[in-house]
């Protein structure tokens, strides 16, 4: 798509000096006064990043408006999409976005590709300002031989589809489509497999104690990955069983998923295995407690009798590597993977898994690999760093892209929770508001989403504003209703535009 350039704009409108002298600084409320046009800041992405930075900059300017773009025809990305139907209190943060998204001072269009439907340098002309907020839409590959085979799926990809296994899984908005294959599933073993050490665990206390307490399942978890550990450990008071631990909200298990088993390394091997820090992080410490005491301790009398009765066994291995998915005689599926046996070299969670010279070959049905999220470029104007998979920024400001700015995993990469992306995305909009302060953003009118909208309707793109999601909304928890679930998810776009006339 070839760059627009808009009649009212000229490069000239950037004032490239330094920010007058602290004191000298006019507030916002002098800087734009009455007779000013109020600035037009324009956010790519509906997520939770999008939405803590467009709340931040309409609580801290009170004459900003924030127009918010989505690719999908819904909002509020990995939020609907991510979490596990049967953590709905995680979802809890859509009525503060649901809040921000009806201010009379933003505006939600969805059914919009950047990049492809309107380019960013036509966001740039057309707003003070533009926040890159899309996300991490792609996985990281494990990048072995066989990864192609059938069989083998990232997490993203399984997750978008199934979106949790809850407990009481059917009174849940997971889709009736996901429901239907996992009530005939045949899976009776997971392990999920690690290339480091118990000290090095990304779930947190919360997930595994769940793990632990997953009703028809009994975990399995082997004693010699922790020899030597429970020494290292300084802990206080009598050891804790599983019951006692509280722990917070996190990201979900890494590591690769699959019908798995393996030998633990020689003892004689683990000795260097396991080096805390002098004290312990509280949290990790506790982790380290838990996961201890499941592999070791027997259990209590009524626990152990609902594990004999468990029919599936999910489990834990560390110290493990992928090196190549293994085929079906016939070519046409997966029917193993080779694992590396690995030691560490350093100490705690800095530590690095290198090979020992060892290898198992381990049969499996179905491979996930959840190595990690990554970010796609959105558009050839825009600086991206293939490495890191993200763009180049300084505390959220796009290197070398005067009034272009980045928030969330685009930004700092797919790390954290969603208390860490509310963090960083507030960070990015005060540095937008400083820079707006300092005079570094055009000062001159903007025509915003009046320019995009004509634009988008001569390429025949059609947005779905957030008064027509709140009828979709409506239509989910209707159609809910009837199995006594939070709502029935809409899975057609086209399903979706014929419930809104178009």
């Amino acid at each position: 798509m070839a760059p627009r350039c808009w009649p009212w704009w000229h490069w000239s409108a950037w004032r490239r000096t330094r920010p007058p002298p602290v004191g000298s600084t006019p507030s916002f409320l002098q800087q734009f006064s009455t007779q000013e046009q109020p600035p037009q800041i324009c956010v790519v992405g509906s997520g939770p990043a999008g939405f803590y930075t467009a709340q931040h900059l309409l609580k801290h300017h009170p004459r900003a408006h924030v127009d918010i773009y989505e690719k999908q025809l819904v909002p509020f990305g990995l939020v609907r999409f991510g979490v596990a139907p049967d953590h709905p209190e995680v979802k809890n943060v859509i009525n503060t976005f649901t809040q921000t998204a009806r201010s009379d001072r933003c505006a939600f269009h969805g059914n919009v590709v950047v990049g492809r439907d309107v380019a960013v340098s036509e966001l740039q002309a057309a707003y003070h300002a533009v926040v890159l907020s899309y996300g991490a839409e792609d996985h990281q590959g494990l990048e072995i031989p066989g990864e192609e085979l059938p069989g083998v799926f990232s997490a993203r990809a399984f997750v978008g589809w199934y979106n949790g296994l809850p407990e009481d899984r059917e009174k849940t908005d997971i889709t009736e489509a996901a429901l239907g294959v996992l009530r005939q599933s045949r899976v009776k073993t997971v392990w999920i497999v690690g290339r480091r050490g118990p000290l090095q665990v990304a779930f947190t206390i919360k997930e595994l104690r769940e793990m632990i307490q997953l009703p028809g399942t009994r975990p399995m978890l082997d004693p010699a990955d922790f020899l030597g550990l429970q020494d290292r450990i300084k802990g206080e008071g009598p050891w804790p069983g599983p019951l006692a631990h509280q722990g917070g909200d996190g990201l979900g298990l890494r590591g690769l998923g699959g019908a798995f088993w393996g030998r633990g390394l020689r003892s004689r091997d683990r000795s260097e295995m396991f080096s805390l820090p002098t004290e312990a992080p509280r949290q990790r410490k506790r982790l380290t407690e838990l996961l201890l005491w499941t592999a070791t301790e027997e259990p209590g009398v009524e626990e152990a009798a609902r594990r004999v009765l468990a029919s599936r066994t999910w489990g834990l291995r560390f110290f493990r590597s992928p090196q190549q998915v293994l085929a079906s005689p016939d070519g046409r599926r997966v029917a193993g993977i080779r694992l590396a046996v690995t030691r560490l070299e350093g100490v705690g969670e800095a530590a690095r898994a290198v090979p020992t010279g060892d290898a198992e070959d381990l049969p499996c049905g179905l491979v996930l690999s959840s190595v990690g999220y990554k970010s796609r470029p959105i558009d050839p104007s825009v600086p991206f760093d293939p490495k890191r998979g993200v763009i180049p920024n300084t505390e959220g400001r796009v290197v070398d892209v005067p009034g272009l700015y980045c928030s969330g995993w685009v930004k700092r990469g797919p790390t954290g929770v969603i208390a860490t992306t509310m963090t960083d995305s507030f960070l990015t909009g005060q540095m937008l508001l400083q820079d707006l302060k300092a005079g570094l953003l055009p000062s001159g009118p903007r025509p915003g989403y009046a320019a995009i909208e004509a634009l988008l309707s001569s390429r025949g793109v059609r947005p779905v504003s957030f008064a027509d999601w709140e009828k979709l909304d409506a239509e989910e928890v209707s159609r809910g209703k009837g199995a006594g679930k939070p709502r029935e998810k809409l899975l057609d776009p086209q399903e979706m535009l014929r419930l809104l006339g178009r």
